[in-house]
């Protein structure tokens, strides 16, 4: 299996917090699921792959490119962040073009482009719609268009259910699961919840401290006794779930 991403011996720090990934790859079309606890490092390693943070040290390959040097537009990376991200001001169809109406000679086109994220996300309906009428769960649908809009290499989610409440959670789960399929499209999904890893996962990374602690199905790591924090992690979760 070739990798859409490839990350080594990357090294950066923020104020005291050092983030040392030694390597990671996700293939394509792989669902790979970052799990870890609060300041473990997660969204940090995310906005490392996607050109929001600066690294010190190490090599970010998305696609077979190193992308290290690249500004984050040239990435070829779709990047859905926790709360949508989306413009108030624009309404759905210009908030999913957004990203490829630069490309286009006008807005029509551009909307022809996406037709196929728009019919697939079930969103048609909701084109001419201000985003702040949209619920939390459209709104995250929305963001996922515009992220497929791009046709990336990569998406990159950050919690991007976290927000939401447990039906809606569970729904979109599904989505994002479907879609993923339907595209084909390697997907690199930060959260804290064992279950959103049962539903989505492929394999599972779990991070502490700034660094990646191991990789696996989630069978595999359930079953670990290698890393404590790794089990810890998943008891953690797992309590939750049962309250």
């Amino acid at each position: 299996m070739k990798n859409a991403l490839e990350i080594g011996q990357l090294r950066m720090r923020v104020g005291a917090f050092c983030l040392e990934v030694e390597a990671l790859a996700v293939g394509e079309g792989e669902y790979f699921v970052l799990m870890g606890m609060t300041g473990s490092g997660k969204s940090l390693l995310l906005k490392a792959i996607c050109g929001l943070a600066r690294i010190d040290a190490g090599a970010i390959c998305v696609g077979g490119r190193e992308v290290s040097g690249l500004a984050p537009r040239l990435r070829r990376i779709g990047y859905v962040p926790q709360e949508s991200g989306l413009f108030p001001h624009l309404d759905v169809l210009q908030n999913i073009v957004f990203p490829v109406a630069a490309r286009r000679r006008n807005r029509l086109e551009a909307a022809r482009g996406v037709g196929g994220v728009v019919e697939s996300l079930r969103l048609s309906g909701l084109l001419d719609r201000r985003v702040q009428n949209l619920s939390g769960g459209e709104r995250q649908k929305v963001a996922l268009a515009r992220a497929l809009a791009r046709k990336p290499d990569l998406l990159v989610l950050d919690e991007p259910v976290s927000a939401l409440d447990e039906p809606t959670r569970r729904d979109i789960c599904r989505e994002l699961h479907r879609v993923q399929r339907e595209f084909g499209i390697a997907t690199l999904h930060v959260c804290h919840s064992r279950e959103e890893a049962e539903m989505l996962a492929d394999r599972v990374g779990v991070m502490e401290k700034g660094r990646l602690l191991d990789t696996g199905t989630v069978a595999e790591l359930t079953a670990s006794r290698g890393h404590e924090a790794v089990c810890r992690l998943f008891q953690k979760t797992e309590q939750r779930r049962e309250q």
